[in-house]
């Protein structure tokens, strides 16, 4: 197998933009972002935003702030979808801007990550499987999004609620992923929680895991690089703006499996072929709403 040369990433937890803000202003952060860590020697390749980022609507009631979505929600064929892929292109870089509203069709939304190629590219979606219910309306997702990094890895991706839900990133995993992207916007005290499950999901995957949250005011940030033995790389300790930068081996994703977390625990060779399979009542080879409940005595 060809080794992975190492992958240089930013992760930006910068406070949401407003709706409709002219595009320039976060186009010149993200050209300071590269621009400033170019000159000290460690140009950033994949810049990463939070959740939402380009579509804050402040303090808004929630309902307004639905309706101010969906009058902003792209079909990706759209000026905001066209700036995305020429920003990418001049800074020949691979860019994930947070998530955008997506139109479902149907007068509703999608909370979508998109991801753009240094050729200036949309190389792929993903749409939030777990709005976090009841207070986000977003229509849920479906599908699972991985896209690689040519000679360098391949990323997955997952916002902000899904990382609740193992059974996400462990079917990101299993589709090859890396990196697990996670992009949040948290607003509550839960957080503290969410850094608890980066580290688990990073460590149970064998994956690293970046957990990017907005800052202040619209995010408490906390944002989060963990390794695939669960190790913190970085974080930002605080809800203050600020920027992870960082240069991985994804390869280490490769040797971990091989030798096991802490040389020891190799959990994807876990069920060899002729064990008897075990049956999972509760999925029944997915995830149905009308299966998703606790049990009853």
């Amino acid at each position: 197998m060809t080794e992975l040369s190492a992958l240089t990433i930013a992760m930006a937890q910068y406070s949401q933009l407003p709706t409709g803000k002219p595009f320039g202003r976060f186009a010149n952060s993200v050209r300071h972002i590269v621009d400033v860590h170019s000159t000290a020697g460690a140009r950033p390749e994949l810049v990463i935003f939070p959740e939402m980022h380009l579509f804050g609507t402040g303090d808004l009631p929630q309902d307004q702030a639905q309706r101010s979505e969906i009058a902003a929600a792209t079909d990706f064929h759209d000026e905001l979808t066209e700036n995305l892929k020429a920003l990418a292109r001049e800074l020949d870089i691979w860019l994930i801007p947070g998530t955008v509203p997506e139109q479902d069709g149907h007068g509703g939304i999608f909370n979508t990550a998109p991801v753009f190629s240094p050729a200036g590219e949309l190389v792929a979606t993903y749409r939030k499987i777990c709005p976090w219910r009841p207070f986000e309306q977003y229509t849920p997702g479906d599908s699972f999004t991985v896209f690689d990094i040519p000679g360098k890895g391949r990323i997955g991706l997952t916002i902000c609620y899904d990382a609740w839900f193992p059974e996400i990133s462990r079917q990101v995993a299993w589709l090859g992923a890396d990196m697990i992207v996670n992009l949040v916007r948290t607003t509550t005290p839960d957080r503290r929680q969410e850094l608890v499950l980066a580290r688990a999901n990073a460590i149970v995957n064998q994956t690293f895991l970046a957990s990017i949250n907005a800052a202040a005011p619209q995010g408490v940030g906390e944002s989060v690089l963990v390794d695939p033995e669960g190790n913190v790389i970085r974080q930002i300790t605080g809800s203050q703006e600020g920027l992870i930068t960082a240069t991985v081996q994804l390869d280490q994703v490769r040797r971990i499996h091989q030798t096991g977390t802490s040389g020891t625990n190799k959990v994807w060779e876990q069920f060899h072929p002729g064990d008897t399979p075990v049956p999972l009542p509760l999925y029944e080879g997915r995830i149905d709403p009308e299966r998703w409940s606790a049990p009853v005595d």
